[in-house]
C-alpha cells in the first residue's frame, strides 16, 4: 500500500492543487461583486409615490433640503455630500413601530460609529409636535451621537414632498389637510449621488443585517 502512494505521490499532489484551483474558481464566480439597483418611482409602490413622479423610470435623486435637527442647526443636503445614508420617516410619540425602527438604527450606528463615509438621517412627520426641544430629548434618550445621525423637522409640505417625491416612503393619510401623510416601516439606503439604492423593513431584524450588507457593497462603488 505504501508503495502505491509513493508511486502516485505526484498524481495526488498535482491533483490536490488541480483541485483547490477549481473550488477557488467556483467560489471566486459565485460570489462575483454585484451592483445594487437604483430605484426608480416606476419601480416603487404607487402608494408610496407622489401622482406627478409615478412613471418616473430613470434620473430620481433626492431633492435639495433644509430642515432643522435636535440641536437647532440647519441640516441639508451639503452635509450630507459624498455621504452614504440610511433614512427613515418617524414621530417621536410614536408608541408602535417608531420604537423599535429607532432601536434598530441605534444598532446601525454602532456599526458605522468610526466610517466616515456613512451618516443616518430621520425625518419627523409630526413636525408640528416634534420641534427642535423634542427632538433633544428623544435624541438623548436613544443615545444619538449628534456626527453621526440627525433627527429632522421643519416645514411640513417640505417634509411631505422629500417623503412622497424624494425617498418614496410614506402613504397619504386618508382624512386630514394635503400634507398629512402616513410614515410607514421603510428604512431608505442612499448613496453618494443621493440615489435610492435600497428598501428595508426597519422593524425585522434580517432587513437591518441585509442593509448594513448592502453599505459595505455599496461602499466599493466608485
Amino acid at each position: 500500500m505504501r508503495d502505491f502512494f509513493k508511486d502516485y505521490k505526484v498524481f495526488f499532489i498535482v491533483f490536490g492543487v488541480i483541485s483547490i484551483i477549481i473550488v477557488a474558481m467556483i467560489y471566486n464566480t459565485m460570489n462575483v461583486y454585484k451592483p445594487l439597483p437604483i430605484y426608480q418611482p416606476a419601480s416603487v409602490s404607487t402608494e408610496l409615490v407622489d401622482s406627478t413622479i409615478q412613471y418616473q423610470k430613470k434620473y430620481h435623486k433626492i431633492a435639495d433640503f433644509a430642515l432643522l435637527n435636535q440641536n437647532g442647526k440647519t441640516i441639508t443636503q451639503n452635509d450630507y455630500k459624498d455621504k452614504i445614508y440610511v433614512a427613515d420617516f418617524f414621530f417621536t410619540t410614536c408608541q408602535t413601530i417608531c420604537p423599535i425602527m429607532t432601536n434598530h438604527m441605534v444598532k446601525i450606528q454602532k456599526e458605522i460609529l468610526n466610517d466616515d463615509d456613512v451618516m443616518l438621517l430621520s425625518h419627523s412627520v409630526t413636525p408640528e409636535i416634534d420641534s427642535v426641544a423634542q427632538l433633544k430629548r428623544y435624541a438623548i434618550k436613544k443615545g444619538v451621537n449628534d456626527k453621526k445621525w440627525n433627527l429632522v423637522t421643519g416645514d411640513k409640505e417640505e417634509i411631505y414632498n422629500l417623503a412622497r417625491k424624494s425617498y418614496l416612503a410614506v402613504k397619504d393619510a386618508e382624512f386630514g389637510g394635503p400634507f398629512d401623510m402616513v410614515h410607514t416601516e421603510n428604512f431608505m439606503l442612499i448613496d453618494k449621488k443621493r440615489q435610492i439604492r435600497g428598501f428595508y423593513d426597519g422593524t425585522n431584524e434580517e432587513d437591518i443585517d441585509k442593509l448594513l450588507s448592502d453599505i459595505s457593497i455599496l461602499k466599493e462603488e466608485k
